[in-house]
């Protein structure tokens, strides 16, 4: 035992001794025209390419080697790499400002990744897309949209026409954390879904993981979309902005103390009102239709080891129709960073969050006037750490507390005949910890391996009613309440999210990658409709509704060619999920203060396959994907307790996403989709009761009908006018939305055709035999023509 002790001590102290030997060199990486950070640029020994480190979020790397002489090499794909020798007999830091590529129509590049990156990095299910890719894509009335780009992706389905709602492999679109900046975004869409909140002027980076989701994210079960605005020029003003067919933007950024500090302004409002008010029918005149965004953005480097970031964003949509019916909701975010270096291998981001979602509508009608307010909050302190062991082992661990306000409802009536009514407020302490490890194992076996702990306590002040045992729950059923004071503990859950990631190389141009992940989400929202509204309700785990619990296994194989130039990937996936809630039919949701009657438990499991294949340099660049998928779930007192499929199962969905450019001014974009119709439930038949007819839902047969398949062609020109003025550039994009005039199923409603019925007996309310009740079907859009004139100015 002695000698055994003695061994380890002595291979203890070797190690530590070889780790003390080392050096280290780092810094951050930076843009050199607007000083912006760059994300997931590559440091190597250029004599030794496989000794190597990544910039993260905020562009720092930290590089350990052994004393001596080298030469470093600093790359990011669309930016001139870079060499430097230096002469390392002690850390150092060493920072990079590399300059943008200006490259030949042969070389063009549509990827923010290293060249290698799919078949390299451990990451497999997610993707990063560079926002100018994303604004080469056509969008309807020609607004670039986040969202809609993130939905062409495999794996990624679509609520439906010009709906920003997402699906991401078998989960519902509230099972996606949207974050932008680090702050939740509960509610990304404008006008009701047809455009994201998300100004392409103001973003930097765009990253959505499906699965293999490293242990730092947490609080949904589906994706993580993580959104980074950008920081503005430190360098030297810029000026640049857009007008198009229904919205125009300005952004304005540039340097506070240059190359110390920079601030970006960045708005976007449409002007659909402006034309309403042109309108000769009065009526029309005094509606009310418009929304707008607000992004800002402030850093300072105090020295090279602090630096602060502030960033917010609100935005707002305003619906009304004269003075009957107004509709307004909004989102706002605040984030405070502060990244602070210990020393050159441990980082640490501090950050405080605040994230509001509120919405409201009046209501002026004869007998009718009342106000409804709605709304939730979140204040979030977190901490991230990454330590860089060595090249093989980065570390990174931290925790977080998130405290939750939610406001159901509070209507104010505007007639002394009817009292005002309310729901009471509910809170809850949301908090985690975790570690993991991105270990480089050998050159071709890497893993990324990590544990989380996330709780969840529901607190007062709260009432719970208690139900009789054995029997449902339901009103009449109620023997009692327990109620809490503020900040008593109601209801507590908590639970181990194991991560892990494996990547294989087989050779340099060919890798197997393996993946898990367990998921904890303790907020869901009760809605009867697919798509995500304004008007959804975002509700806790409390004493009856649990967290929802996700696990997913994925196996993948990715592959380059021809230098890089083309990437294959093949990735197939299984999902279950525990303790998902579906909402009864009928039941009241937005205004029932005992959520736990109106909801039923179960199951769901979702598996599929995704296959892409993308070019990413040359004159024509794209991808296409194709992703086979099937959602079902099993709950008790649904479809007879029978599985059934999600209504937003798709059996398949195809995306070809092209750009080619034809000359140095002129280039061609466009992007096709397929998809199957969504899973919904057809009336089996009609009821007549009090001389109306009602239509009849067999709910046994629960979205065993589609809707037709869903296709739409888009086609976009980008002309990149002549300027006499240094300085600035300009351009216009021409664009088609659905090309060739597609009429997409919208919606389908079913008219009452049975009055002529033989067999009804207008005296006598029944059912009505016939059920072929005969079908409208209604298409949103058709050709839509738009036109976007873009200009940038950059002072001296």
């Amino acid at each position: 035992m002695k000698v055994l002790s003695s061994l380890v001590i002595v291979s203890f102290l070797s190690l530590m001794q070889v780790f003390s030997q080392k050096v280290s060199v780092s810094g951050y990486i930076k843009e050199a025209s607007s000083g912006e950070s760059l994300i997931g640029a590559t440091v190597i020994d250029a004599a030794n390419p496989s000794v190597g480190q990544v910039s993260n979020v905020y562009g720092y790397y930290s590089l350990q080697l052994e004393p001596g002489a080298y030469t470093l090499r600093v790359s990011f794909v669309g930016y001139k790499p870079k060499e430097v020798k230096v002469d390392l007999n002690s850390d150092a830091t060493i920072n990079f400002e590399l300059e943008e590529e200006t490259s030949s129509l042969e070389e063009v590049v549509v990827s923010a990744r290293r060249k290698d990156e799919n078949v390299s990095s451990v990451k497999m299910s997610t993707e990063r897309l560079q926002i100018e890719r994303i604004k080469s894509i056509p969008a309807l009335f020609g607004e670039v949209d986040v969202i809609k780009s993130i939905q062409l992706l495999p794996g990624i389905t679509s609520a439906g026409e010009g709906t920003t709602g997402m699906f991401v492999r078998g989960g519902s679109s509230d099972q996606n954390l949207i974050l932008l900046d680090e702050a939740t975004v509960y509610n990304a869409s404008h006008l009701l879904g047809f455009f994201s909140v998300f100004n392409p002027d103001a973003i930097k980076n765009v990253e959505i993981y499906k699965g293999g989701i490293p242990a730092r994210y947490g609080g949904r079960i589906s994706s993580i979309l993580d959104i980074q605005m950008r920081e503005g020029n430190n360098k030297k003003l810029e000026l640049s902005g857009g007008l198009g067919s229904i919205s125009s933007r300005f952004t304005a950024e540039g340097p506070i103390i240059k190359d110390k500090s920079s601030l970006l302004v960045s708005g976007r409002r449409t002007y659909a009102d402006i034309f309403l008010g042109l309108a000769q029918d009065e009526d029309i005149r005094n509606n009310t239709l418009y929304f707008y965004d607000l992004n800002a953005k402030f850093n300072y480097q105090f020295n090279e080891k602090d630096k602060i970031f502030v960033s917010g964003y609100f935005g707002r949509d305003r619906l009304g129709f004269q003075d009957l019916f107004g509709f307004d909701w909004g989102n706002s975010t605040f984030s405070l960073r502060w990244n602070h270096l210990f020393s050159d291998k441990l980082f640490l981001n501090t950050t405080a969050l605040y994230s509001n979602f509120d919405y409201g509508f009046d209501v002026n009608t004869a007998g009718l006037a009342y106000q409804w307010k709605s709304g939730l909050q979140e204040y979030n302190l977190k901490f991230d750490f990454n330590y860089y062991l060595n090249n093989n082992n980065t570390i990174s661990f931290g925790a977080n507390t998130i405290y939750h306000v939610f406001s159901p409802a509070n209507i104010e009536s505007k007639d002394s005949n009817i009292r005002n009514l309310g729901l009471a407020n509910d809170y809850a302490l949301e908090t985690a910890f975790y570690i993991s490890n991105l270990h480089e194992v050998s050159q071709k076996l890497s893993l990324e391996y990590g544990l989380r702990y996330s709780s969840f306590a529901k607190v007062g002040r709260d009432s719970v009613s208690i139900y009789e045992e054995g029997m449902p729950r339901a009103e009449e059923n109620i023997v009692g309440v327990d109620v809490y004071d503020s900040w008593e503990m109601v209801k507590y859950y908590g639970g181990l999210e194991p991560r892990l990631g494996i990547r294989y190389m087989i050779d340099s141009k060919n890798s197997v990658k393996a993946s898990y992940n367990r998921m904890l989400q303790y907020l869901q929202v009760a809605s009867n409709a697919t798509a995500g509204f304004p008007t959804d309700r975002w509700i806790p785990a409390d004493s009856y509704i649990k967290p929802l619990i996700g696990d997913q296994v994925a196996l993948g194989y990715f592959k380059n060619f021809s230098e890089n130039i083309w990437e294959v990937s093949v990735e197939g996936y299984y999902k279950w999920m525990q303790n998902v809630v579906d909402f009864l039919p009928g039941e009241d949701i937005l205004l029932n203060d005992k959520i736990e009657t109106a909801v039923a438990e179960g199951k769901a499991w979702a598996y599929g396959s995704e296959f892409l294949i993308r070019r990413n340099l040359g004159k024509t660049t794209g991808w296409v994907s194709y992703t086979l998928a099937r959602t079902q779930r099993q709950i008790d007192g649904v479809a007879s307790g029978n599985p059934y499929l999600a209504r937003y199962d798709k059996t398949h969905d195809i995306s070809v996403v092209l750009s080619h450019q034809i000359n140095d001014k002129l280039s061609l974009s466009g992007n096709w989709v397929y998809a199957t119709g969504a899973a919904v439930t057809f009336p089996e038949g009609r009821y007549v009761i009090d001389g109306q007819s009602i239509p009849y839902y067999d709910d046994s047969k629960r979205n065993t009908s589609r809707m037709p398949s869903y296709h739409r062609m888009d086609v976009a020109l980008n002309w990149k006018l002549n300027s006499k003025r240094r300085g600035y550039e300009h351009e216009l994009n021409f664009s088609l939305y659905n090309a060739y005039n597609r009429k997409n199923v919208f919606s389908i409603e079913f008219k009452n055709v049975n009055n002529k019925n033989p067999n009804y007996d207008s005296d006598t309310d029944g059912p009505v035999t016939s059920t072929t009740p005969e079908s409208v079907k209604t298409a949103l859009f058709g050709i839509i023509p738009s036109i976007t004139y873009n200009f940038k100015f950059t002072g001296k």
